[in-house]
Order: structure tokens, then sequence, then C-alpha cells
């Protein structure tokens, strides 16, 4: 049966990293949906101006939070703001924020990368989890989906700690997913492959480098994830979607790609 949009007007959802790429799709995607909406990242000035498009576009409710998910201070503001602001726990949690930095090997790797990495991509994600997972059992109600990646399956040279990351992210989801058994709350993983954002410019610092990333191949783009994540929470309350992992047309694995 399909939900109205007045359905979703009740219905929360927080997102991490939501001031771009796979974040900013799935907020519009759930604001064309009716969805409340709170959103967290480091980057105020842009979440100003998608709460405006936000709810231009159709959010019940548009509320922007500072988050930096490596500092457990900050999480923790984070939480109380948007437990104090909604009132509840919101039904949907995605932990999105993430990045990746350099493809230095093992032997000449940067520390202050491989920190910046390990303490966004998992250790972030591993707090803001703990943060939310009770009072979503508290409500018997619930959906937490996690942002992978195809390294969290296989493993590049020059990606040690980013895969790292992301086998780890696979690892707690998992078991996060056996914990929440009997909860009625809900765990998905998607795990995507080549996806055009912002992710080459922040790994290579340098835009011809990361145009020539995607050169000669079609990669997926932040609206394909945010499909994919609407199919796993729009499905009935007794399927659960543990788990997706999307690739372009021109990707068959970690490190093969099709180039024209």
């Amino acid at each position: 049966m399909s939900r109205s949009k007045k359905h979703f007007s009740d219905m929360t959802a927080c997102i991490t990293g939501a001031s771009s790429g796979i974040g900013e799709a799935i907020a519009s995607d759930l604001a064309r949906e009716g969805w409340s909406l709170c959103l967290g990242a480091r980057r105020m000035d842009r979440l100003v101006k998608l709460k405006e498009r936000l709810l231009s576009e159709g959010a019940s409710r548009v509320e922007i939070f500072s988050l930096d998910v490596r500092s457990e201070k900050s999480v923790a503001v984070f939480h109380h703001s948007v437990m104090m602001t909604f009132g509840k726990a919101p039904y949907l949690l995605v932990n999105n924020a993430g990045l990746a930095r350099g493809r230095d090997k093992v032997i000449n790797a940067n520390l202050e990368h491989w920190r910046e990495m390990i303490d966004t991509n998992l250790t972030g994600l591993m707090l803001v989890s703990k943060a939310f997972v009770g009072p979503m059992i508290a409500n018997a109600s619930g959906h937490i989906v996690m942002i992978g990646s195809i390294a969290g399956n296989d493993v590049y040279e020059g990606g040690s700690a980013y895969c790292a990351s992301k086998f780890g992210v696979r690892a707690f989801t998992e078991c996060l997913r056996l914990e929440l058994c009997g909860t009625n709350v809900r765990m998905t993983l998607v795990d995507p492959g080549m996806v055009e954002t912002e992710f080459s410019l922040v790994r290579l610092e340098n835009e011809s480098a990361a145009k020539d990333v995607y050169k000669g191949m079609t990669p997926l783009k932040g609206e394909d994830i945010a499909k994919s994540v609407m199919f796993a929470v729009n499905s009935p309350a007794h399927v659960n979607i543990a788990k997706m992992v999307l690739l372009p047309t021109d990707q068959a694995s970690v490190s093969r790609v099709h180039r024209k």
C-alpha cells in the first residue's frame, strides 16, 4: 500500500555529512516525500542554503546543526540538539559522513590522513550510532542506514586506511544488526562503487586529477545512491534490505573499470 505525503510529515530523518554529495541527494529525496529533516555537517554555510531548498522541495521541517563526527563532544551536542528539537529519536538515521585522503602506499603513508579517515569513516559512524540507537530501541521503531563503500568488500593498492575504515563499517554494521534483532529497528548497509561527487577532489586535492578518475566511463551520481536508500527505507516494515552493493555498469570490481 502506498503511503501519502502526510504520512511522511510525521517521520523524522537524521543525516550526517548532509552538506553535499550523497547526503544532500538523500535529503532531497526525503524532502520530496515530506519528511522532517535534521541535518548535520561541518560546513554550516552550505547547510543554510540547503535548508531553504529542501523546504521548497516539500520537507515538512528542516533543522540544521554543526557536526564533526570525529569529536565525541560534537556528536554529544548534536544528539542532544536533535532530541531536544524534535522531542524524540529520529525514525531514520543515515550515517553518511566520510572521506578519503591520498593514495599513498603504506610505506609513504601520511599518518594524519590515516587518522582523519579512521576517525571520520569508522569511529565517527560508531559514535553517532551509539548516540541514537538507544532511543530508537526504546521507540521499538527505526531504521539505520550506513553508507559504506565497495572498498569495504575488496582492497586496492594505495587504499590501506580507507579500505580498513570501510571494512570496519561493514563489520560494525553486521554486529549491530545482530544486536538489534527483535527490536524492530532495521539496518541497511549501502556500498557504492564509483560515485561522482566531491570525493575524488577531496582525496586528490587536484581538480584535473579528480576529473580523470571518471574519464572514459559513466560513474554513479549521488542521486542514484539516494534512490537505493529510499527503496530500502520505503520497503514494508517486515522487510529489511540488509545490504546493497551499487556499481556503475562500467565498473566490475574495485579495480576493474571499463573506459572508452
